[in-house]
């Protein structure tokens, strides 16, 4: 491996390819991987896996030499950056280098990299820093510098990016609940009317990019309605902003007798804007129904008089239900065929909250545009990341597409947030040649269990489900906890061998009743999110939940009966 500033030494190399690039010849592109790295591409498609194993990798941006730079979660380094380089043009990373000297949060943290103006511009859970590129230098030589803080803990804290051509910088603030129940996911809660957290949250902030220092009042509230828009970037060509935004969960967990568990894992959509100065996207009081084709009004409002709150945006597409879309990139290179120019790539992560039937997402999809507005439907760019098709949860999954970037010369880049594996797409086809029959393969991928619309009966898994404290497990746990106990490895800990399982009864079914808010540490590991109080359930529920947790999971204790969690339950009541 070369030290981090050694790699220029190749310098007839690299100004060979500039020199190239600045004659607008055709890039020298390396070889794909004989397997496309495991990836399913159109046909003239090709894939190299450039890192692989660099950690739980989020968000990317590639700069104009080719360097390649990530924003790591949970990183076993010190730092939450990764500098990478592939110096001869073979398609893998010679230098890898961790760096980032500004405080690594520990556990789950959505985060952001953006390249913007020659600074590396990248995001914590409460902060957004910037660190100027240092020219000949792959780690920047230049000081950490603080962009903007906001310590306001949330369940929806990603705080992604984007850039416009004016020297604004556009900041996601997601909702600090699921809807904005009284009582948050709490079935049958009804909503809050008007939605206080919406001054502060569930929206988009614009702030100015060059200024140090900031904080959430030194934005202008520039979108609203928009309950997590991780996925953000801007069109130059419509000169505007686009977010895809992440849909609501539980409908069916909290409103039963309204919605069956195939609307609860189908709705509500995932919505695809182009966002404008005041633009109200509708979260909490309506939400997108793609089965139907309109907005529809949350179960939490239904009854309300909504007249003050105004007509909420349509979106420009709506996507099925918990895909979480967590990238979008507009493609403004010549390597690919004409038909990809300003068309929007998306990452959809994959959804954890679709049982009792299999997961869905775990793919990159592509939006052909025209005079910036879609000319088509979505389609299958990248598959193949979860290696398999039937996904029981999101841990069973070996990948999941994250972050997606564009190299100078118009390759794409796509990240893994589950190992950390970095993938380069190119194009080696004839680009005078293509056609759609060349997306043809990709088109039937979509009858495949983790992209088609699921059967409400052949594709029911919990037909498979007799343990009644299993069902319960099903019905609130296991969209966090996962089928098989062990979390999603981020956000949600494990239930295996789990000290927090095994242990003090009392303790364990205090945290069922009153939920539980981080930091906390099981197994070793520190976890740093929210768990919702679950004291809607019956004593003789929870009982049952916990006892079927404390007997499986690899766990052996004792069970745990009504009249226990019934005296706990007084307990804190009294309190």
């Amino acid at each position: 491996m070369l030290s981090p500033n050694c790699f220029f030494g190749r310098i007839g190399m690299l100004l060979l390819l500039g020199f190239l690039f600045a004659c607008d010849q055709k890039p020298i592109l390396p070889d794909g991987d004989v397997d496309n790295g495991g990836l399913a591409l159109p046909d003239g498609f090709e894939a190299v896996v450039v890192a692989d194993s660099i950690g739980h990798a989020r968000h990317l941006a590639v700069n104009g030499n080719g360097a390649i730079y990530v924003k790591l979660t949970n990183a076993s380094q010190d730092s939450g950056n990764v500098a990478i380089m592939d110096v001869d043009n073979d398609g893998k990373a010679e230098n890898i280098s961790y760096f980032g000297d500004y405080e690594v949060e520990s556990g789950y943290g959505p985060t952001s990299m953006r390249i913007y103006n020659d600074y590396l511009f990248f995001s914590t859970k409460s902060a957004i820093y910037r660190q100027k590129l240092t020219p000949g230098s792959l780690v920047p030589e230049s000081k950490v510098e603080l962009v903007l803080f906001d310590n306001f803990v949330a369940e929806h804290i990603a705080k992604t990016l984007a850039f416009d051509e004016d020297g604004h910088m556009y900041v996601n603030f997601g909702s600090i609940s699921n809807n904005c129940q009284l009582d948050n996911r709490a079935p049958e809660s009804l909503g809050q009317y008007p939605c206080a957290e919406l001054t502060e949250h569930a929206g988009i902030w614009r702030f100015e990019a060059d200024r140090l220092n900031q904080t959430q009042k030194d934005g202008f509230r520039y979108a609203t309605g928009l309950r997590d828009g991780i996925a953000m970037d801007w069109n130059h060509q419509t000169n505007s902003l686009f977010v895809v935004e992440h849909g609501r969960d539980d409908l069916h967990q909290t409103w039963p007798s309204l919605y069956s568990e195939w609307e609860g894992a189908m709705l509500p959509s995932e919505e695809f804007f182009e966002v404008k100065d005041g633009m109200n996207g509708g979260w909490p009081y309506y939400y997108y129904d793609q089965l139907q084709e309109k907005k529809v009004v949350s179960p939490e409002y239904r009854g309300v008089d909504l007249t003050k709150v105004g007509l909420p945006q349509d979106p420009i597409i709506g996507f099925p239900g918990h895909w979480a879309p967590n990238d979008l990139l507009f493609y403004t290179g010549n390597q690919f065929p004409e038909r990809y120019k300003n068309g929007a790539f998306i990452a959809f992560h994959g959804s954890g909250r679709r049982f009792p039937y299999p997961q869905s997402g775990y793919f990159v999809c592509f939006i052909p545009f025209k005079n910036g507005v879609p000319s088509g439907t979505w389609e299958v760019f990248a598959d193949g990341f979860a290696k398999r098709d039937t996904i029981a949860s999101s841990r069973d999954a070996h990948h999941r597409p994250m972050g997606i970037a564009m190299g100078p010369d118009g390759s794409l880049y796509i990240s893994d947030s589950m190992v950390g594996k970095i993938w380069r797409i190119m194009y080696k086809g004839d680009t005078d040649k293509f056609t759609i029959s060349q997306l043809a393969k990709m088109e039937k991928r979509k009858s495949l269990m983790h992209l088609k619309t699921p059967d409400k009966i052949k594709d029911n898994r919990s037909r498979d489900v007799a343990d009644e404290g299993r069902k319960i497990y099903n019905i609130y746990c296991l969209s966090c906890h996962q089928s098989d106990g062990r979390g999603d490895g981020n956000r949600y800990p494990t239930l295996v061998a789990s000290e927090w399982v095994t242990g003090n009864k009392n303790k364990l079914i205090s945290v069922l009743l009153n939920g539980l808010a981080g930091p906390i540490t099981v197994n070793g590991k520190q976890f740093d999110d929210v768990m919702p109080k679950h004291d809607f359930l019956t004593d003789e529920e929870i009982a049952k939940v916990l006892s079927f947790v404390r007997l499986n999971f690899e766990n052996n204790a004792s069970a745990i009966h009504s009249t226990e969690v019934s005296l706990i339950r007084n307990e804190l009541q009294q309190e």
